[in-house]
């Protein structure tokens, strides 16, 4: 992908642009080093694994803190060892196995058409049929071989003791799947037009995820799997706060180099002295999303340029979200009173949520009267919600129980 001269509007203006899309990895990998190397991996998808990861870093760093703390203890869990496996549980290996066989291997003898169309490919139902029973086979005979080696004469019941920070993995895979889920439900309620046109296509597809869905419904999932295991949903959700705002930063870097359509509106005013015109008003070319006109002399999947150059939004938030996380990182151990931390975050989220809003393009519907967003409405609340947290929890503190270990509830 080469700068490329754009004409003014009506049509382009006229200038060269100094920063291009990566919609995936091997676009990066191409302009950095100018080796073509064909992956299956697109940005957007490597940052949202990026902040999954730093938000679970995060989140072990504060688990550990506040059990040394006394916030959190150990957790007394019951486990039955020597057990044979199970017809069920070999039926899952096997089952998991053949997906993966079953994809990996027509992947690898058909790499071009993965490279192509990954998210088609990986929702088909081709495949290589052999490679899903090796797989599947194999992964089933190493599960029975495993448990046969912990197999005992009489299998008993152990009590292990099991420290927070240990769920942490668990924790993150609930955030992600929930939170995926909650992102596309949300995206789909504000764009109905879309679903009703080709609801499979607008359920099954990568594209089309709303942020605030994402961090509700997966916020209301990890606070339950936390509350089953006997840790406090405030206590859970102060730790949470530092990476959920690293991660919504790193997310939106994903947003802003793939170009994924979450940018803002038309910008023709001129761009500060100090700020890269870049950076004030952008074009998003070759963005992954197809979205605007075609490029001149550009061949390939993603050559499409917005005709007018816009606020590039998802820049904005990214570092505002990453310097807010700083700023909770920097005041976290300031507080004694539970909830105070979480209540800072969702006020914080909320006010520069709102005031992005103001510059992106968005869907708008009637509210009592007022034009808003979707996004517009959440964070309004979110602010309500962390502003009234601050009186809550200064006014009436959490008392924890002073006990070494709990058993899940």
């Amino acid at each position: 992908m080469a700068p490329f001269k754009a004409k003014s509007s009506p049509g382009l203006s006229l200038f060269y642009c100094k920063q291009i899309m990566y919609p995936t990895l091997s676009d990066l990998i191409r302009d950095l080093f100018g080796v073509d190397i064909p992956l299956p991996i697109q940005s957007f998808g490597f940052m949202l694994a990026i902040s999954f990861l730093a938000a679970a870093w995060t989140l072990q760093q504060e688990l550990r803190r506040k059990e040394s703390d006394g916030l959190l203890h150990t957790i007394r869990t019951e486990k039955i060892i020597g057990m044979p496996a199970s017809f069920t549980d070999l039926a899952v290996s096997f089952l998991t196995g053949f997906v993966i066989g079953y994809k990996l291997f027509y992947a690898a003898f058909n790499y071009s058409a993965f490279v192509e169309d990954t998210q088609g490919f990986l929702l088909s139902m081709e495949g290589h049929l052999v490679g899903g029973l090796l797989v599947g086979s194999a992964m089933a005979f190493l599960h029975y071989r495993e448990k046969e080696k912990e197999r005992l004469p009489h299998p008993k019941t152990v009590v292990e003791q099991v420290h927070p920070h240990q769920l942490v993995s668990n924790i993150t895979m609930v955030a992600a799947i929930s939170g995926i889920i909650g992102a596309k439900l949300f995206h789909n309620l504000e764009n109905l037009h879309e679903f009703s046109d080709d609801p499979l296509d607008a359920l099954l597809s990568f594209s089309g995820l709303t942020m605030y869905g994402g961090l509700i419904v997966g916020a209301a999932a990890v606070m339950r799997y936390g509350y089953k295991r006997g840790i406090h949903p405030m206590i859970l959700a102060d730790a949470t706060a530092p990476g959920l705002m690293l991660a919504y930063g790193t997310g939106r870097l994903g947003c802003q180099i793939s170009g994924d359509g979450d940018w803002g509106i038309v910008n023709e005013a001129p761009a500060p002295s100090w700020l890269p015109d870049w950076a004030w008003a952008y074009n998003y070319p070759h963005n992954v999303i197809n979205e605007g006109v075609p490029i001149p002399g550009c061949d390939g999947r993603h050559c499409m340029v917005l005709p007018d150059a816009v606020f590039p939004t998802p820049l904005y938030e990214a570092v505002a979200c990453i310097l807010l996380f700083f700023l909770l990182w920097g005041i976290r151990k300031r507080f004694s009173a539970t909830g105070m931390l979480f209540s800072i975050y969702l006020s914080l989220n909320g006010i520069e949520r709102l005031l992005i809003e103001q510059i992106r393009v968005n869907n708008k519907f009637d509210l009592l009267g007022m034009n808003v967003t979707q996004a517009e409405v959440i964070a309004v609340t979110l602010i309500v919600l962390g502003v009234s947290g601050l009186y809550y929890f200064l006014k009436y503190p959490i008392r924890h129980d002073p006990g070494t270990a709990r058993k899940p509830v």
